[in-house]
């Protein structure tokens, strides 16, 4: 073998290790940033609305019974006008028996049979005392759109009438209107009473 073609050889066999050593690493970053704002949600009634006993009779076999519809006061103070979401979280998640993202569980009867569902929306919404409207982004803020819904696949801020984009606000008020509903009793084991056992946390989000 000549001079030539062994020094050839050499370089191929340094590049190729080279290679093979840069793809045995890589780089992991942390960041973020830390707000010196905080923000308090709170709601009206304790965050509870008590449905009360309902008769199985006076629910329908064949189709959903609609429930009365109650709505609770939700504010929001934060320190300093802060961007900001609210991110619901469904503490009886796959309990659901609409397949919306905006609707929440009920809970579960005999582990397996879904009870009902409710959805959540918003309305007549101020901020630091002008009116607004409630915006959703399903991609962690990157897009919104208007909805008065909150919902299990995205987070929810507040936008004002000419814009599509989250505003700071300092104080923001809003109803939260609860609508729930109970599953056709067909397929509900209803011979004992049972629950009905809804749960969502909502969480400030800073953006």
């Amino acid at each position: 073998m000549n001079t030539s073609l062994k020094s050839l050889l050499v370089m191929a066999l340094l590049s190729g290790a080279g290679s093979a050593m840069a793809a045995s690493s890589v780089d992991l970053t942390v960041k973020g940033l830390i707000t010196p704002s905080a923000c308090e949600p709170t709601l009206s009634s304790g965050g509870a609305y008590d449905i009360g006993k309902i008769s199985a009779k006076d629910l329908n076999a064949d189709k959903s019974t609609a429930l009365p519809e109650h709505t609770l006061q939700l504010t929001v103070t934060c320190d300093a006008a802060t961007l900001m979401a609210i991110e619901p979280q469904d503490n009886r998640a796959g309990s659901s028996f609409e397949s919306d993202p905006a609707t929440f569980g009920l809970g579960l009867i005999n582990s397996s049979e879904k009870l009902g569902s409710f959805a959540m929306n918003l309305s007549s919404m101020l901020a630091d005392g002008q009116e607004v409207g409630p915006i959703v982004s399903k991609d962690a803020g990157l897009t919104w759109s208007r909805s008065m819904y909150l919902t299990n696949a995205g987070i929810t801020s507040v936008a004002n009438t000419t814009t599509i984009a989250p505003i700071p606000v300092q104080s923001l008020t809003s109803n939260l209107t609860l609508s729930p509903i109970i599953a056709p009793t067909t397929g509900l084991t209803l011979t004992n009473e049972v629950a009905i056992d809804g749960s969502v946390t909502l969480t400030v989000k800073y953006l």
